[in-house]
């Protein structure tokens, strides 16, 4: 059986907020419905745009078989440190998990439906929301 990490927030992410509790709870579904094991989760800290956490879950790598979020919009908001995320599971062999979304990185075609939603969300986001007659 394969092992992931879990990885959550303590903060909120792009605009999203759920409690630590309901992101465990989520991870642990997750796994059980594919039939991965669910490691104790790391908690990202609070301060705005800290992935230190998620650094160091990174660099444990080989103890574990790949990373579970709660959801892809924890990931890293600028490019470059998220395509070192994608780039450090892949060449070590590993898979990253998206538990609300159902959607997993294990080849490198898979960054490109997971960059898509990113851009929707960041589109949809900026976009006029209401308008005054």
């Amino acid at each position: 059986m394969k092992r992931l990490r879990g990885y959550i927030f303590a903060r909120p992410f792009m605009g999203e907020r759920a409690p630590q509790h309901v992101q465990n709870i989520i991870l642990r579904d997750y796994c059980n419905k594919k039939g991965f094991e669910l490691l104790l989760a790391a908690t990202e800290y609070a301060m705005p745009d800290s992935f230190m956490i998620l650094e160091s879950v990174l660099d444990d790598l080989d103890s574990v078989d790949g990373v579970v979020f709660y959801s892809l919009y924890q990931l890293p908001t600028q490019s470059k440190i998220r395509n070192s995320v994608y780039s450090r599971a892949l060449e070590s062999g590993k898979s990253l998990h998206f538990a609300v979304e159902g959607m997993s990185i294990t080849k490198p075609i898979d960054v490109d439906s997971v960059e898509q939603c990113l851009l929707v969300k960041t589109t949809l986001d900026n976009c006029i929301t209401k308008v005054e007659v």
